[in-house]
């Protein structure tokens, strides 16, 4: 109103420079109405790139469970997981989960984005923490509850207790070199990868003896006599891309103390050194049993924390261990 009087007393004053004025007064308010157009549409399209995502860790091996409960697609893209992943830009995990709806009979579906946008069929740790999740999501937190979780690498099926331990059943191991896969060349009549001299190029110029586990992904695990010595950085990323591996592989590093008692270093493929892999441990406790180092159940300590595994007479592995809740927020993408 103060800018109407302004241009109306101008032109009262000087009749020959009312229409200069009334154009430039007219010009001036278009572009200040267009501006204020573009900042709402700014805002809402702002306002449309976000996403609410709850923080899980497991040993220490963190994730952001989003709730995909009504779409049969992850709603985020590789892309847009590995920014939220970065730990300096975004809000920062080893990898996102999307809990999804069931399929082939089980009650969800679950699929996960690495840190570096890379999709793996499963996730041991992850797995616990989409347990946890779905209990909060359904309002079962405390209780004991049992879920039928579909993955890539199969049906998994956790349960959480009333302590809020969670027990998987993670499926039954697969040793044949070519299902790993590896094109190792297999040490027994089943194909099986067992204790076999890694091919050249030798990762860290060194040899190393390797077992080969698929539990619906690729690991590759090697024992050696002081784990603390071992440079997980130069040799794990050469290990992971090793042409041996075509699919890569995760690889652990493992020390045993007794029977009962591992200790293991991980390097996931996807998303390098983490402070847990339930699958690796899994994997790890195939391959010490296979080579007479350990007894069917025993602890494996990770970075992050225990895990108890236990490879059942019915050739079934049962993982236990916690998982937790860190925050739960939204992000902009």
């Amino acid at each position: 109103k103060r800018l109407n009087r302004a241009r109306e007393s101008g032109a009262a004053r000087h009749p020959r420079v009312s229409m200069v004025q009334s154009a430039f007064w007219a010009a001036f308010l278009l572009v200040a109405t267009l501006v204020s157009h573009d900042v709402d549409a700014f805002s809402t399209a702002v306002a449309a790139k976000k996403v609410a995502f709850s923080k899980y860790q497991g040993l220490g091996n963190d994730f952001l469970l989003v709730d995909n409960r009504d779409a049969e697609e992850p709603i985020l893209t590789p892309d847009e997981s590995e920014a939220l992943c970065d730990r300096h830009f975004g809000v920062g995990a080893d990898g996102v989960i999307f809990a999804m709806p069931g399929r082939d009979g089980c009650d969800y579906s679950m699929r996960i984005y690495n840190s570096d946008g890379s999709e793996p069929e499963m996730c041991g740790n992850g797995i616990r923490c989409m347990a946890k999740f779905l209990q909060d999501l359904d309002g079962s937190s405390g209780a004991e509850k049992q879920y039928k979780i579909w993955t890539l690498a199969g049906t998994m099926v956790p349960t959480v207790v009333a302590s809020g331990m969670i027990t998987v059943d993670m499926g039954e191991p697969e040793l044949r070199g070519p299902e790993v896969p590896t094109t190792l060349k297999p040490t027994r009549d089943d194909s099986a990868v067992i204790d076999a001299p890694m091919a050249a190029p030798l990762p860290g110029g060194k040899d190393w003896k390797v077992t080969c586990v698929s539990m619906g992904n690729p690991h590759c695990i090697t024992f050696v006599d002081d784990l603390d010595a071992v440079d997980l950085a130069a040799v794990g990323p050469q290990f992971e891309n090793h042409p041996v591996f075509p699919a890569r592989v995760n690889t652990e590093f493992v020390q045993v103390l007794s029977k009962s008692h591992l200790k293991m270093k991980v390097w996931e493929r996807g998303a390098g050194p983490t402070l847990a892999c339930g699958t690796g441990a899994c994997a790890l406790h195939v391959a010490a049993v296979l080579n007479n180092l350990c007894d069917r159940k025993a602890t494996v300590t990770l970075p992050g924390g225990d895990l108890i595994i236990e490879w059942a007479e019915d050739n079934r592995l049962l993982m236990t261990g916690p998982a937790d809740l860190v925050f739960s927020g939204e992000a902009m993408l």
